[in-house]
């Protein structure tokens, strides 16, 4: 059973948000004094001070965004590894198929238009499938059809 937890924004992620926003402000007022000078030795002040910084704050706070959830990423990758290969307590119905019996029992045998497998009518692949007809016998015996590999019909037969 997965527990609720509180999903919080990370330090990086905010220190990113920021600096994007920093070097987008000091892109727009480099932007708007060098757009009123009218001599390029004016606008020079402006590039250093506003345009030039800002644009290395964007690219900054872009690389934190990258890395803060890169980070997350890997931490959710790590939890989820962790719950595949976690054991499932053992119990009297493991789920291993060796030595069990398949998991359908009925005689009856279908199979789907189309398909490539023969299947137990009670088989979980067709149970319940208005698609399903009974299996034709040459079919069958030619090799063009494949016992299903969950219900094992082929037992039945022999």
């Amino acid at each position: 059973m997965r527990t609720s937890r509180l999903r919080t924004v990370h330090p990086v992620l905010w220190a990113g948000w920021a600096a994007l926003a920093a070097g987008a402000v000091l892109c727009v007022v480099g932007w708007y004094g060098v757009s009123g000078e009218r001599y390029a030795e004016r606008q020079l002040p402006y590039l250093a001070s506003c345009t030039i910084p800002g644009a290395a704050l964007i690219i900054a706070g872009a690389v934190l965004l990258a890395r803060g959830r890169e980070s997350i990423a890997a931490r959710r990758v790590e939890e989820l590894y962790g719950l595949l290969t976690e054991e499932a307590p053992a119990g009297p119905q493991e789920t291993g198929r060796a030595g069990l019996a398949p998991l359908a029992v009925s005689g009856d045998l279908l199979m789907v238009p189309g398909g490539t497998l023969w299947h137990r009518a009670d088989c979980p692949l067709v149970a319940g499938k208005a698609a399903a007809v009974p299996v034709d016998s040459k079919l069958v015996a030619s090799g063009e059809l494949d016992p299903c590999p969950i219900c094992e019909p082929a037992e039945e037969t022999d």
